[in-house]
Parts: C-alpha cells; structure tokens; sequence
C-alpha cells in the first residue's frame, strides 16, 4: 500500500518542477543574469525539459503501485543527490536551491526505507 502522504508529496514534487521548468524553458537568459553567470540558454532549456519529464511522470503513475513508487523513488534520489554535488560546486547564489533538493531527498529517503519500497 502506498501511503496518501506520498502520492501528495509526488503531486508536490510535480509542482516544483513543472515551475522550475517553465522559468528554464522561457526565461533562461533572465535567469542567468539573475544569478550573473554565463552560459548557455540552450543548456538550461534542456534542463527544463527534463524537469518536465521527471515531474510529468510523477502526475501520470501518482496513483501506481508499489513497483512505480520504487522505480521512481530510485529515479528521483538519483536526480536529486547529483544536483546537490553539482550545486556545491556552483556560485554560492545557488545554494538555497540545494536546500529545496535536500527536503525532497529526505521525503524519499523517509518513503523508501520506511515502506521498503
């Protein structure tokens, strides 16, 4: 049985993403200037697109079973402890994000040990 609180978290961690990932794909430049790095935009569409992907899938199986609960706990775990290694190697701007990164990392750590998923 997967717990309702999960399914919240993973409607949750949707959000996030599909916000994140809007700013990447449409204001990619103004959020590079924001942060005063150089870069390029094509990079951080690329990256909004992935977040699309990683958050889409967790609205279409939010309702699975423990299989999907377990292939995407693994999934996100993976994405979000290496962004947390990136980051730290990054401008000091960016380090509240890590913050946001490491309460996810927690939710699914919690989730993956306590409902052996």
């Amino acid at each position: 049985m997967i717990p309702k609180s999960l399914r919240q978290w993973f409607l949750l961690h949707f959000i996030v993403d599909i916000l994140f990932a809007a700013a990447l794909i449409f204001y990619p430049q103004q959020l590079l200037d924001l942060i005063g790095l150089q870069g390029n935009v094509l990079s951080l569409r690329i990256i909004g697109a992935a977040l699309i992907a990683i958050g889409g899938t967790s609205l279409l199986m939010h309702k699975g079973g423990k299989k999907e609960y377990g292939v995407m706990l693994n999934l996100k775990l993976l994405w979000s402890i290496s962004a947390v290694l990136v980051l730290l190697f990054s401008t000091p701007l960016l380090w509240p994000i890590i913050g946001i990164f490491l309460i996810f990392i927690s939710a699914w750590v919690y989730y993956k040990k306590s409902y052996n998923l």
